[in-house]
């Protein structure tokens, strides 16, 4: 499914519904794009919608956050890229499999995805819009992006 963002408040609208969507639910959402492309300020928009109170910044140095939603669910963020050469598991299997996980630069752990998640692509195509490219790679994530419009 291809979607055209050409606002930072179309950035916002688009993780808010997201938000909606997936609230009580188990998923993982990877964010895939060049640098400055939107992913954290993606993830940023994602963690208010769900009720985030803390500030959501990149964990490009510490590869991974936690943060509670105002449903007391976790909401983890991941920066793989710092993980380019690594093939070690680093026990990421605890936070796929409770609340919800948005990881940027997925490529470099794409072995350790679940095969079940949401795939987001974003390109940057001018100083404020972007085209995102999503998928469902299963039954669950299917479920999360049914009738979208």
């Amino acid at each position: 499914m291809k979607l055209i963002l050409n606002s930072l408040s179309d950035t916002e609208a688009f993780a808010q519904k997201m938000a909606d969507r997936l609230k009580d639910k188990t998923m993982t959402i990877t964010l895939d794009g060049d640098l400055g492309a939107g992913k954290t300020a993606w993830t940023r928009f994602f963690g208010k919608a769900l009720g985030v109170k803390r500030t959501i910044n990149s964990p490009t140095f510490t590869i991974m956050k936690s943060y509670r939603t105002q449903d007391g669910s976790m909401l983890y963020h991941m920066d793989a890229y710092r993980l380019e050469d690594g093939n070690q598991d680093l026990g990421f299997e605890e936070c796929f499999e409770e609340g919800l996980c948005v990881v940027e630069w997925s490529n470099y752990i794409a072995q350790q995805i679940p095969a079940d998640h949401i795939a987001i692509s974003i390109r940057e195509t001018g100083e404020t819009s972007r085209e995102v490219i999503m998928e469902a790679t299963g039954k669950n994530a299917q479920a999360v992006l049914e009738g979208w419009e």
